[in-house]
């Protein structure tokens, strides 16, 4: 097995895995690069798989205040600038998926191809963007400790609770330590996002969108909001909103199916 290189750039931490084409993953909320634990070593075989923690989680830096999507972005572009990579293929889960999505809209010569996992091009919902605020103040009066528990298991489908604990509890294990303010910046930043689903719709760049057949944050239906010979469409059976570590190796998969 390829052994991960852990380093820091200017601003992010992140893990460089393996030769071959470059492979960019980015975590969801209350995640790290090591939520990509299961996949990287298989995919690495093939690929060199850089994956951060994307600003405010794991071991980047977690500045004060509300962060903005746009921010996260200029982020990954400035480590692909450090490693002097060309263009390279971006899967993004959940909020990393948002991060991709700007990464095409505004960045797409640095692209070779790009995809969603579990994520959408939608806009929050107005009840989702309350429900953001009661995510700062949750963690503002309680810690990042209560929230995560309190959110982690409604990541998993309900099976996956109960048949993987392992993979619940290393999913907890890593909200447990993303920083506070870099949690509440992150939740703004998702917040105030805009709706992106016509870069899905009007990219010229291979699109890889991959639902989880029981993800109920972000069913089917709100990621696969356009059609075309660039768009590539797979539902990980029985997994929810977490198939990297519900459903590694159908992600895996997937992942080399579309890269190939």
């Amino acid at each position: 097995m390829n052994q991960p290189i852990q380093q820091s750039s200017e601003l992010l931490y992140f893990t460089d895995t393996g030769a071959g084409e470059p492979l960019v993953l980015l975590h969801g909320f209350m995640g790290s690069s090591a939520y990509w634990d299961e996949v990287v070593p298989e995919l690495s075989k093939q690929y060199r798989c850089i994956v951060p923690d994307l600003r405010g989680h794991g071991r980047s830096p977690a500045p004060e205040g509300s962060y903005r999507i746009e921010q996260m972005a200029e982020d990954v572009i400035r480590l692909l600038d450090h490693l002097n990579l060309g263009r390279v293929t971006v899967l993004g889960h959940s909020m990393g998926g948002y991060v991709a999505l700007v990464l095409a809209e505004q960045y797409a010569d640095h692209l070779k191809a790009w995809g969603l996992v579990h994520s959408t091009g939608y806009e929050d919902s107005p009840e989702a963007r309350e429900k953001r605020l009661q995510t700062v103040s949750k963690i503002n009066s309680e810690g990042v400790a209560a929230f995560v528990d309190g959110f982690i298991e409604g990541l998993f489908a309900p099976d996956s609770v109960a048949s993987l604990p392992q993979a619940v509890q290393k999913a907890r294990e890593i909200g447990y330590h993303t920083p506070p303010q870099g949690a509440c910046g992150a939740a703004m930043a998702i917040r105030e996002r805009p709706d992106r689903r016509s870069v899905i719709a009007s990219s010229s760049l291979p699109v890889l969108l991959i639902a989880g057949e029981n993800d109920h944050l972000v069913p089917a239906e709100r990621l696969f909001t356009a059609e075309g010979e660039q768009i590539t469409t797979a539902v990980i059976p029985g997994a929810g909103h977490m198939s990297m570590l519900e459903a590694p190796q159908e992600l895996i998969a997937v992942i080399k199916q579309f890269i190939q």
